[in-house]
């Protein structure tokens, strides 16, 4: 860690001697904002930074208002900082679960020029001005203000933290698990129900996104069994890993729920770490397929709404209990304690335990439980009952409070800590990730899950069982059955012994008649009157509220606003919050890194490249390569002398045409189809007719979707009575080989077909041009007749080459060109290149690469990605009368739609530029002639364009309007990205030898 330039801060003054579970005997230091402070193994930064007395930690994202640590956990709005520095800074990473180590250094976001001073905190006073739905108001007008100030002004002041400039130099793991029980959470009720699967022989996972099991049990002074609470866990903790058939995942969240009883989880494998240890990820992604799952994730404390509630120190009660219990850190010298529910009330004891004042009790209702009373009248402290606090006093932190009591009369109580409980929410996200939704539970005033993703059952204060006894009964009970469930032999569930408690409730959702903002939505500034303005203006609905205000949308995901929101929008619209209902909850429960979703596909292993067999060869003569699926493929070969790469494709596509051109065609999918059934098939799958192709012979097929669109095309070569070897296009091989399984396994599983992928198996070389048949007999043995006669057109079958090795040998053409492709197994693709290389210098042949091909192709109009591009019909592709009336097939039904046949779609026809010097590009518009370039006058465009060496000027494929019944039209080529409006000539597609001699020979 540098300390250049930071000074040394005054140490702890808020860490409570003897309390907390941290290892208080080994101190790190840290930094924040360049200052230096000391904490603890085991602090979270949140507790380290309280335990230094900071309170001041982040600024809000709208107004820019001070911020402080409001939760003790993943559900924290305010606490957000940026982590490390250069490639491994990490914006928007919450404080409360940053685990403390050595030397890390975190700065506050949002803010300039300091935290202290921002700027933008004047924000505030134009607070009427910045309400809920602004954006869509005040950028409309004048339009040309949008480009110029607007979106320049919004872009700067957008977003809260920096992302690292630099490649992320960590790496990131997946892995895959198969359980009976996952246990997702380690509270209570997880660790009860982890205990009794396990009892029962099950195989458990436990995940909890905590470094240590335990949840609340480590946060409050309960006891079970009459030991503590954090004992207990400890001791739970230890059996479940000495469990074999128990994998305990701490720092895990288990962040979503998929179909099929799979379950996404991330473990922060070395978060807590400066920099991962050599080998291990800095993330894990797992893919839990689970028998059965039990839903232990606890419950999320509300905030109180009332006036300025947003200042730094004012926090949840759970959270200060937690601080204080579990980190040793007391968050104020004197607090007060703002409730509506008896569980708030444990939180005066445990204040006064760690030596501060509790300067009074307010407590919404009027009336409590003789329990409650009995605490407050051991503690001593004020009881305002029937009152609510009205505002806060303070700047950068609260300094007092203002009381209204039920009398009416206003009290200011100086504090700086407000410990606030508005009661609580299960935390049941995970359960209605598949479209279920949660019912209101009256006597806990909170939604609980209701119908459940299949075989998943919820335990604890996830299912409103808010007590220490009911999430241990419950955890315990469901761990039983969910084993049982998974196969396991039923036992009888373990009964555990705890203290009794209060868990009444009387909801307070808005404190009425405010004084300054009372938020709700604390990351995004939503306030109260914003979901009064909202209502005001149409946007009751659930969804609407929160888009309109931007509630719950921040990387809380409103787990401590939505249900405070919702129920101040019942009352205004004079509802039932059930009525109202709830937003939809959507993976991933907190947020989920891509680099953890990636895992190892980034960089060059995000799209793996295949090599061809040429590869080796064509590294060493120089060539360019280009990605081409996966495929790395030579886009052409450049020579000494040659200026540029236009020259060098124009040289390969003369040659080709004049003398002799090799390309490596290998990556072409091939795939193997043999079966007696195996002509039935391809007719099925094919568009054209099969049952009349002979062995020995290769037929063009194309085929369609369902809907009726082109899917691919190729050739297939019948090489046996049942036996045959269909190719695809380069970049749809995977693509046609899952749809033509789909076929064989569901639609016809009667059929004797099998099919395999061949395309590694062989090494494939297309020889193109006149000389191309002289070139062949140079490696073709001596006895087998090439001859056009004996080999013509379209011909196929196997020979063997260079003194005996077997060898396939198709007489087929891409280019157009007199052109054979003859295929060897893979290993001998390499010495095959180098042969055939060194027969071409005789007759003056060349190499030729992608660039080439995709001219010549042009030339002799034959069809690519562009033109099938799975919006194009064979009708449209010229191809219509390949379609087979005498048999059914895939796409045909579909395909004949009337929309599908319309007249006026727009069909493959070729273009020349009237003047020859003008150039056509691919994806220019096409027009009439004299029509306004407009978008209703668009008529089709250009799908492919290209510079032909052989006619002097610039070509083009293009789908246009009604296009072979156009040929010989002039039409506008628009092409307003590049600023070129020319006039073309609508032509056949065919430029180069349209009657096909020199394909024959």
């Amino acid at each position: 860690m540098s300390e250049r330039g930071a000074s040394k801060e005054a140490s702890q003054s808020f860490r409570v001697p003897g309390m907390g579970s941290i290892d208080t005997t080994r101190t790190i230091t840290f930094t924040f904002d360049g200052r230096i402070y000391e904490g603890h193994p085991g602090d979270t930064l949140a507790s380290a930074l309280l335990a230094n007395g900071v309170r001041l930690v982040g600024r809000s994202f709208k107004y820019h208002r001070p911020r402080g640590i409001l939760s003790a956990g993943s559900e924290e709005p305010n606490a957000l900082v940026e982590l490390r520095t250069g490639n491994r800074r990490e914006p928007n990473t919450k404080a409360t679960t940053v685990e403390l180590y050595d030397g890390l250094e975190a700065s506050s976001q949002n803010r300039w020029p300091s935290l202290a001073f921002d700027v933008l905190s004047i924000n505030q006073l134009a607070g009427s001005v910045l309400s809920a739905g602004f954006y869509y108001k005040t950028f409309m007008w004048p339009a040309a203000f949008w480009e110029k100030l607007y979106e320049p002004v919004i872009r700067r002041a957008a977003g809260l933290g920096r992302a690292a400039s630099e490649a992320d130099p960590d790496s990131y793991d997946k892995v895959t698990a198969h359980c009976d029980v996952l246990v997702i959470g380690g509270g209570p009720a997880g660790l009860a129900a982890a205990l009794s699967a396990a009892s029962a022989g099950a195989r458990v996972i436990i995940a909890d996104e905590n470094p240590e099991l335990g949840g609340r049990c480590l946060a409050e002074k309960r006891t079970i069994d009459e030991m503590p609470s954090a004992v207990w866990a400890k001791h739970a903790q230890e059996k479940l890993r000495s469990t074999n058939e128990v994998r305990v995942l701490t720092r895990t969240t288990v962040f979503g729920v998929y179909d099929g009883r799979t379950y996404g989880a991330l473990e922060r494998v070395s978060d807590h770490l400066p920099v991962p240890p050599q080998h291990q990820p800095r993330q894990r992604l797992w893919r839990i397929i689970a028998k059965r799952v039990v839903l232990a994730s606890g419950a999320t404390e509300r905030p109180m709404v009332f006036g300025e509630n947003d200042r730094p120190g004012v926090m949840l009660a759970g959270a200060v209990r937690t601080y204080i219990n579990r980190f040793g850190v007391v968050p104020g010298r004197r607090a007060a304690v703002f409730a509506n529910n008896d569980d708030a009330i444990t939180t005066i004891a445990d204040i006064q335990r760690a030596g501060a004042e509790v300067v009074a009790y307010v407590d919404s209702r009027k009336e409590l439980s003789p329990a409650v009373l009995a605490v407050l009248s051991e503690a001593g402290v004020d009881a305002i009952l029937g009152g609510h606090v009205e505002t806060t006093t303070g700047t950068r932190h609260i300094t007092g409070a203002t009381v209204r009591t039920a009398d009416g009369e206003i009290r200011n109580l100086p504090c700086d800590l407000i410990a606030m409980s508005g009661g609580w929410n299960p935390n049941l996200q995970l359960a209605t990730h598949l479209n279920a939704r949660p019912h209101w539970n009256e006597t806990i005033a909170a939604f609980v899950p209701s119908a459940l993703p299949p075989g998943m059952a919820v335990a604890g204060a996830a299912n409103g069982l808010l007590t220490l006894a009911e999430a241990l009964a419950s955890g315990a009970q469901l761990g039983i059955e969910a084993a049982h469930e998974a196969g396991r032999p039923a036992v009888e569930a373990r009964s555990y012994s705890t203290t009794p408690e209060a868990s009444s409730i009387a909801p307070l959702w808005r404190v009425p008649e405010t004084k300054g903002k009372a938020f709700v939505d604390f990351q995004h500034d939503v306030t109260t009157d914003d979901v009064v303005l909202a209502h005001r203006e149409g946007f009751a609905a659930v969804e609407h509220l929160k888009r309109y205000t931007t509630l719950g949308m921040g990387t809380d995901q409103g787990k401590t606003s939505n249900v405070n929101a919702l129920a101040i929008m019942a009352a205004l619209t004079e509802s039932t919050i059930p009525a109202v209902g709830t937003t939809t909850a959507r993976p991933p429960y907190t947020p989920v890194a891509i680099g953890a979703l990636g895992g190892a596909h980034r960089g060059r292993d995000f799209k793996p490249e295949r090599l061809p067999p040429s590869y080796q060869w064509a590294r060493e003569q120089g060539a360019v390569f280009t990605q081409a699926g996966l495929w790395l493929r030579p886009q052409y070969f450049p020579r000494p002398g040659e200026r540029d790469w236009q020259e060098t494709v124009f040289r390969e596509v003369d040659t080709t045409r004049n003398a002799v051109g090799i390309c490596d065609v290998s990556t072409l999918g091939k795939i193997d189809v043999q079966g007696r059934d195996a002509i039935k098939f391809l007719e099925s799958v094919y568009i054209n007719s099969w049952g009349s192709l002979a062995v020995g012979r290769a037929r063009y097929g194309v085929m369609l979707r369902e809907d009726g669109m082109v899917l691919d095309d190729g050739t297939t070569a019948r090489l046996g009575e049942h036996h045959f070897l269909m190719t695809t296009t380069t970049g749809n091989a995977a693509k046609v080989l899952q749809h033509l399984e789909f076929c064989r396994q569901c639609l016809w599983p009667d059929l004797d077909v099998q099919l395999a992928p061949v395309t590694d198996q062989w090494a494939q070389f297309s020889m193109a041009g006149p000389k191309s048949r002289d070139l062949l007999r140079k490696i073709v043995d001596s006895e087998f007749d090439i001859s056009d006669a004996a080999f013509p057109y379209m011909a196929a079958g196997e020979v063997a080459i260079c003194g005996g090795l077997k060898a396939r040998l198709f007489r087929l053409s891409f280019s157009g060109e007199r052109a054979y492709e003859i295929a060897v197994p893979s290993r001998y693709g390499d010495a095959l290149i180098r042969r055939l290389m060194t027969a071409t210098e005789e007759f003056d042949g060349t190499a030729y690469g992608t660039e080439a091909m995709g001219v010549m192709r042009i030339e002799k109009g034959h069809l690519g990605a562009a033109e099938m591009n799975g919006t194009t019909t064979a009708y449209d592709l010229g191809l219509g009368r390949m379609m087979s009336d005498r048999k059914d097939f895939i796409g045909r039904t579909l395909g004949s739609r009337s929309g599908l046949m319309d007249p006026d779609r727009p069909r493959l026809v070729g273009l020349r530029p009237i003047n020859p010097k003008h150039k056509i590009s691919a994806g220019a518009h096409l027009l009439p002639q004299k029509a306004h370039r407009t978008a209703a006058n668009d008529e089709g465009h250009v799908t492919s364009a290209a510079f032909s060496p052989i006619l002097g000027h610039t070509i083009a494929l293009g789908l246009l309007k009604r296009g072979p019944e156009r040929v010989g039209e002039i039409v506008g080529v628009c092409d307003p990205v590049r600023g070129r409006d020319i006039l073309a000539k609508v032509v056949s597609p065919e430029f180069f030898d349209p009657s096909g001699e020199k394909l024959r020979g």
